[in-house]
Parts: C-alpha cells; sequence; structure tokens
C-alpha cells in the first residue's frame, strides 16, 4: 500500500455511508456490542452533519478515494466548556497496523488543543487493544468511572489527559 493513496481530510457529506459502513463493520469484526455504544447511536449514519458546529471536527482516512476509518471530537457532553471527547474512531481491516490510527488521533488532539480544550476525554470498549495502547503511549490516564453523558453504557474503558 502506497502512503501516496491515503489522504487524511475533513469529512464531506457524500462520506456518510462509507464511515457509517466501516464503523458497523468494525462493530462486526470484533463482536462489539451493537447497544449502548457507537453502533446504535442516531449521529452514526450523518457523521457529516453531527460534526458540523466549529468546535467539532470529524477527520475521515481514505484509500484510493475509498473513506476507510475516521475520528473526530467534539465538546463532551455534560461538560462541553472545557473538556473534549475524541469519538468514532474507528478504521477498516485494510487500513489498520500503518500507523494511521496514531497519525489521525494526534491530528485530534492538535484540533482540540487550538480550539482551546483544557483535558480530553475518550471512552472505548476493552476489546479495542490497539486503540487503548495507542492513548495510553499518548499520556491518557486511566478513570474509574465515566465522565459526561455519552449515552455509551456498554463501554467500560474510560481515560482523560491534560491538554
Amino acid at each position: 500500500m502506497s502512503k501516496n493513496n491515503i489522504v487524511i481530510r475533513e469529512i464531506e457529506q457524500e462520506d456518510n455511508t462509507q464511515i457509517e459502513c466501516v464503523i458497523r463493520e468494525v462493530f462486526i469484526e470484533y463482536k462489539l456490542p451493537l447497544v449502548g455504544t457507537a453502533y446504535e447511536d442516531s449521529e452514526t449514519p450523518k457523521m457529516f452533519e453531527t460534526y458540523s458546529k466549529t468546535n467539532e471536527m470529524y477527520f475521515v482516512v481514505t484509500l484510493n478515494g475509498m473513506v476507510e476509518g475516521g475520528g473526530g471530537l467534539k465538546p463532551l457532553n455534560g461538560m462541553e466548556t472545557t473538556i473534549c471527547e475524541v469519538q468514532k474512531m474507528y478504521f477498516s481491516s485494510r487500513i489498520r497496523g500503518k500507523g494511521l490510527g496514531r497519525q489521525l488521533f494526534l491530528k485530534c488532539l492538535e484540533k482540540a488543543k487550538s480550539l482551546g480544550f483544557k483535558q480530553c476525554y475518550i471512552e472505548t470498549i476493552p476489546e479495542l487493544k490497539e486503540a487503548i495502547h495507542i492513548y495510553e503511549t499518548n499520556g491518557f490516564k486511566h478513570l474509574e468511572a465515566s465522565l459526561g453523558d455519552t449515552g455509551h453504557y456498554n463501554c467500560g474503558v474510560w481515560m482523560l489527559k491534560d491538554l
């Protein structure tokens, strides 16, 4: 896979269907809970519209013009003024293991800082060990309980980092 074929860019409306498929594929592949997670979020089919405010951002990763992954950030529900949340970061098996998760994650953290957030929150599912490793190696600390009001009651890993 040539790096020349990979692009990380802001989401466009026509990307909605492709990123929804990627997110849902990852849940099926890893046999993750489908309820109380991003799988059933009403936002998942309309990611462009979901991340359209000035203090929100969603990036997609394309390979040969096809969306193969993405991740974004928003203010954390219930703590909007100082804490953001990195959300819906999923990658198809076709691009995993290439360092793109780390690259996109760092891009999200840079954007969070530029938007003035003081902390960044993440919640995930224990089975997503590769993602948890990225978060830990970038200074995120484990929490004993969730923050904010995400509605993702089936996530069992909560992490926070000062920006």
